[in-house]
């Protein structure tokens, strides 16, 4: 009976874990509810199908340079060199807390290289083209770096995609050729590029912490990028996108923007009295844990080459070889031919 008893009360302990567990997972069906059970959503920052108002125009959006709205897509730049779009919210965040779901597409026909890559901002200016993935550089705020093409050999180098960010308050700049290493706050290594199937990615910052999440296969499970404590993000900046192509190019696509204010719920039990009472308008963006101020130091050996420099190169070189040893047997059946007259004379 003993042993009844005991074997009964591990089965429904059993079924009791059971249950728990289909109901955790049965919350994670929908990548969206990653955010939308924390906070409400901000309708004059997200953004999703149908895209048009009246006309060409998107309520409290707008966009510029090669982006084209679609019934499917955003698109901030085709897969053809030398393009740069951008899409931006018109209306300033006054969250202190908020949370960011973008479902979006980098896609191309490019198998072995591609870029150059998009941007998700949050800055104290908007719509400022420049250098830095079709914005500006020296700006002020958050810029996370969806970047698809490896510009840097060096010793601070990594595998690309890649995601990163960048916290700066106007005096920083962004090395392009290093990749942002040399400015950056945290990243990850992570293949969004060419899918099949939705792909996501979650930006909070909740009580002074980034974190970075994404999901790439269509399950329930989100994986970090990566969580930066101590960032200092003022209220009353603007959200946008914007993408850029060089002699390298891809199709970067956004498919839907949600904003949600997390404000609401767990970050205000978190936070001081204190903290509670500061003006997070007069904040200055500030990181503890950005990488230490390094010099630009060329690469030891050179960046990867275009395939069709590559190709130009060695074809050349094969046409060099081939006529070095044409020249050379030239000279050498011309001395032949001389000697076998001499024979004969």
């Amino acid at each position: 009976p003993y042993l009844n008893m005991a074997s009964r009360g591990l089965l429904l302990l059993f079924l009791s874990l059971s249950f728990f567990l289909i109901l955790c997972f049965a919350n994670l069906d929908d990548p969206s509810r990653l955010v939308e059970e924390q906070g409400y959503l901000k309708r004059e920052h997200s953004l999703g199908k149908p895209y048009q108002g009246r006309g060409m125009e998107i309520p409290f959006w707008e966009f510029g340079g090669t982006t084209v709205v679609s019934n499917e897509y955003i698109r901030l730049t085709p897969d053809r060199q030398s393009k740069r779009g951008s899409l931006w919210n018109t209306i300033p965040v006054v969250m202190h807390n908020w949370e960011i779901l973008l479902q979006f597409a980098v896609h191309g026909s490019g198998k072995s290289l591609f870029g150059d890559g998009f941007a998700v901002w949050y800055t104290k200016d908007r719509n400022q083209e420049g250098p830095v993935f079709g914005n500006q550089d020296y700006f002020t705020g958050l810029g996370i770096f969806f970047d698809t093409y490896s510009n840097h050999n060096g010793e601070h180098a990594h595998d690309h995609p890649y995601i990163s960010a960048m916290v700066s308050n106007g005096s920083t700049h962004y090395d392009h050729d290093r990749d942002g290493t040399h400015s950056e706050v945290a990243g990850c290594h992570a293949k969004f590029r060419n899918f099949y199937v939705d792909t996501y990615v979650s930006i909070s910052y909740i009580n002074g912490q980034l974190t970075v999440m994404y999901n790439f296969d269509e399950s329930t499970v989100w994986r970090p990028c990566f969580f930066v404590d101590n960032i200092e993000l003022p209220t009353g900046y603007y959200l946008g996108f914007t993408a850029v192509t060089g002699e390298l190019a891809d199709n970067h696509d956004i498919i839907s923007v949600k904003v949600y204010d997390v404000s609401v719920k767990q970050a205000i039990e978190k936070e001081s009295t204190a903290a509670e009472e500061l003006d997070w308008s007069t904040v200055m963006p500030h990181a503890n844990n950005k990488a230490p101020p390094r010099p630009h130091i060329e690469d030891t050996r050179p960046l990867l080459q275009p395939f069709w420099y590559r190709l130009f190169s060695m074809t050349m070189l094969i046409v060099l070889v081939v006529g070095i040893i044409a020249v050379i047997g030239g000279v050498a059946w011309k001395k032949q031919q001389e000697k076998n007259r001499k024979r004969f004379f």
